[in-house]
C-alpha cells in the first residue's frame, strides 16, 4: 500500500509504484514515474520528466528533475533516469538533460550526500558516492564505485573512472583515471586507490598489474605495453581510448607523493 501525507501534492498524471511513502508537502509532478518501495521525504520535489526505479530514498528538500541551468535550453521535455536503491540526502539537486537525445542518468545503489548537485547530461554509473557539497558540471561522466570527497567541484565534460577516489576540497578540471587517488590543488594523480580496490575484491596479482600500468602512465606511456592483461587493465585501456574533452589530470612528483604519504 502506498501512503501519502494529506499535504503532499501529487499530480493526476504522476505514476506511482506500490508500497511507497510520500511525506508532508512533497510535490510529484505529472509525467513523473516512480517505482515501488520508494520513499519521498517531506518537501521533496520530483519534477516531470523523471523516471525512477524501485526502493529509492529521497530525503527532505531534495529536488530531482529540475530544468538544466543552461542558457541554450529551450524548455524541451527532457528526461532524468534513475535506477534502483539510491539515496538522495537533504537538498540534493539533479537536473534533466538539455536535449532529447540522452537523459541525465543516475545508476543504482548510488549515495548522494546532503547538498550535492548533479548538473544536466551527467552520467553516473552504479555505486557512485558524492559526499556533501560535491558539485558536478554538465556532461560529467563518473564510473562505477567512484567516490568524491566533500566540497569537490568538477568541471563540465570531465570523466572520472571506475573506483577512483577524489579527495575532499579538490577541484577537478581534467579527467581522472580509473582506480586512482586524486587530491590537491592543483589536482594530481598520487597513486592507486588501493583501499577501494581491495574492498572491491581485486586480487594481489591484479593490483600489481595496475601498479605497473600506473607507473607506465606516469612515465608517459599510454599504450601500456608490457603490462599483464586482466579485467582492470582491459577497462583502463578502453577508458584511455575513449574521447576526452578535457585531457588527463597530471601526476604528482616524487616530493609531492612523499609529502602526501606523510600526511
Amino acid at each position: 500500500m502506498t501512503y501519502a501525507h494529506q499535504t503532499a501534492c501529487i499530480a493526476d498524471g504522476a505514476m506511482l509504484g506500490d508500497n511507497m511513502t510520500v511525506g508532508a508537502f512533497a510535490v510529484i509532478e505529472a509525467g513523473a514515474e516512480i517505482g515501488s518501495g520508494c520513499h519521498i521525504g517531506a518537501h521533496a520535489v520530483i519534477h516531470a520528466g523523471v523516471t525512477m526505479g524501485s526502493n529509492n530514498r529521497v530525503y527532505p528538500h531534495a529536488v530531482l528533475g529540475g530544468d538544466p541551468q543552461d542558457v541554450s535550453f529551450g524548455g524541451e521535455d527532457t528526461r532524468l533516469w534513475i535506477g534502483d536503491d539510491n539515496v538522495f540526502r537533504e537538498f540534493v539537486t539533479v537536473h534533466r538533460a538539455t536535449s532529447l537525445e540522452r537523459p541525465t542518468s543516475i545508476g543504482s545503489n548510488c549515495y548522494l550526500m546532503a547538498n550535492a548537485h548533479v548538473a544536466h547530461d551527467c552520467q553516473l554509473d552504479d555505486k557512485v558516492t558524492l559526499t556533501n557539497l560535491t558539485t558536478l558540471g554538465g556532461h560529467v561522466q563518473i564510473g562505477e564505485r567512484a567516490v568524491l570527497g566533500g566540497l569537490v567541484p568538477v568541471h563540465q565534460f570531465v570523466r572520472i573512472g571506475s573506483l577512483a577516489m577524489v579527495g575532499g576540497n579538490t577541484t577537478v578540471r581534467k579527467d581522472v583515471l580509473p582506480f586512482s587517488l586524486v587530491a590537491g590543488e592543483p589536482a594530481r594523480h598520487y597513486r592507486l586507490n588501493s583501499v577501494g580496490l581491495r574492498r572491491a575484491g581485486v586480487t594481489a596479482d591484479r593490483l600489481r598489474a595496475l601498479g605497473a600500468a600506473f607507473r607506465a602512465l606516469r612515465g608517459g606511456r599510454r599504450d601500456l605495453s608490457g603490462v599483464p592483461d586482466g579485467p582492470e587493465i582491459a577497462l583502463l585501456r578502453a577508458w584511455l581510448a575513449a574521447p576526452s574533452r578535457r585531457g588527463l589530470t597530471g601526476f604528482a612528483g616524487a616530493d609531492e607523493r612523499a609529502d602526501h604519504s606523510a600526511g
